[in-house]
């Protein structure tokens, strides 16, 4: 029998381990199936070895482009594993649909997840991507929700299983009246409290917070936003802790709808004193509104766990320094690791956010956003 060399002996063995073990990197996709979901592999850093599951799903803040840069930064930068998903029409996978409401392929991710970001709006998803979501906080893993996570699902099937996770809900299950964004972030869907596309949110750090980890590297007005300012109910319950006010903030300059920031600039320095779209409502900076604050939370039947959650919240509010520090250290907090006096938050590779609007159905049909797009 001829005996082959052993360098030729290895090649063929760990050929075969690397079939059989059917795993798959952000590079290759298979050749039956588009790709549905993406993850980075973080290499070195802090994050290493530990997994953050991204989870888009919005029609209006484009947070199919905002999960993917923070995901990446938290990788490169980091080291940690995070898997992105997205909302998809089933009967065409692998093309991005934000208007779909009711199919985020992947969340089964968050069985190994050590936390989940939660940036959707209005979903009615099937029961087992529930169940999966539904095992997640039981657990009492952390989590991040991001602007419209407030109101994250929207139950229409008053049948359903699901029911009390419903930004509406006001059932016989009273701890979950507010549905998930109440009890797991502190607050569901309430108001505008500034002028949606016509007031920017500049973060000014809470009373009682400026020695808070998650705003090391922070100082007033670094964290800001194009998006306007949502009103809470105050206070915020249980141990709710708020971390970042907003101030609301006049345009200095006209209205561009052609502008991804709608004329609104970091620099703008008048303070707003109203609402010019809710003037019964007096002065939206009296009191001003927290747009970030921690909270522990339960299911019942679950155990405890701590979420952060921000009503500052776009693609286009990624391009700011400041905000992408805020979450990045949000993550080493809740994850019980040391915050960085000052993270690395460098935004990786190309990042030209769309201006967060609502599109239909033909927009997207057109765009034909393919997950794929989202490889390194």
């Amino acid at each position: 029998m001829m005996k082959l060399p052993l360098s030729i002996l290895t090649f063929f063995l760990l050929a075969l381990l690397g079939c059989q073990s059917g795993q798959q990197t952000e590079t290759e996709t298979p050749t039956d199936e588009p790709l549905q979901w993406v993850t980075y592999e973080g290499e070195q850093g802090p994050g290493k070895g530990k997994h953050i599951v991204l989870i888009s799903g919005d029609e209006e803040y484009r947070s199919e482009e905002a999960m993917p840069q923070m995901a990446r930064i938290l990788s490169d930068h980091h080291g940690f594993t995070c898997t992105v998903l997205f909302a998809q029409d089933p009967e065409h996978p692998g093309r991005i649909d934000p208007n779909y409401l009711k199919n985020i392929p992947g969340l089964e991710a968050l069985q190994k997840a050590d936390l989940a970001f939660v940036f959707t709006r209005f979903r009615e998803l099937p029961d087992d991507q529930m169940q999966e979501i539904e095992n997640y906080l039981l657990k009492g893993k952390p989590v991040i929700g991001i602007r419209t996570a407030t109101h994250a699902f929207n139950v229409l099937d008053t049948t359903s299983k699901w029911l009390h996770y419903d930004n509406y809900y006001e059932g016989e299950k009273e701890e979950w009246h507010g549905g998930f964004g109440r009890l797991v972030l502190g607050e569901k869907w309430v108001a505008h409290h500034g002028h949606h596309k016509h007031q920017s949110t500049s973060g000014i750090i809470a009373e009682g917070a400026e020695n808070h980890p998650i705003t090391n590297g922070i100082e007033n007005g670094d964290v800001w936003g194009p998006t306007d300012v949502y009103r809470v109910r105050l206070p915020l319950p249980g141990d709710a802790q708020p971390i970042i006010l907003g101030q609301v903030m006049n345009r200095a300059g006209e209205y561009d709808e052609n502008d991804p920031f709608f004329g609104l600039k970091q620099t703008d320095s008048e303070v707003a004193t109203v609402n010019p779209a809710r003037e019964q409502d007096g002065n939206p900076n009296d009191p001003m509104m927290p747009v970030a604050w921690t909270k522990s939370y339960q299911l019942p039947g679950g155990q405890t766990g701590k979420s952060f959650a921000s009503t500052i919240g776009s693609s286009t509010d990624l391009t700011i320094e400041g905000t992408r520090r805020m979450y990045v250290n949000a993550v080493y907090w809740l994850l019980g690791m040391d915050v960085p006096e000052k993270t690395n938050v460098d935004l990786v590779g190309e990042y030209n956010p769309s201006a967060y609007s609502f599109h239909d159905d033909e927009y997207w049909d057109n765009k034909s956003l393919m997950v794929s797009d989202y490889l390194k």
